[in-house]
């Protein structure tokens, strides 16, 4: 699914990106080299990177 039409950038290709570069999605925008055009995928874009971050640090299950 496309995060960011305006850039054609992937919901996949933001939580990976979220998962090597701190900051917010501007942040990841500009390591994917592209920057917010319209603006209206921010809020969401946000949200992934969020998401993705916790994720990352939520204790494995059994451990």
């Amino acid at each position: 699914m496309y995060t960011c039409i305006c850039n054609a950038i992937r919901e996949t290709d933001l939580r990976a990106t979220a998962r090597r570069v701190s900051g917010d999605a501007e942040a990841c925008y500009a390591a994917l080299g592209k920057r917010p055009n319209c603006g209206a995928c921010l809020d969401e874009a946000d949200a992934i990177i969020f998401e993705e971050r916790e994720m990352a640090f939520e204790p494995a299950c059994g451990r």
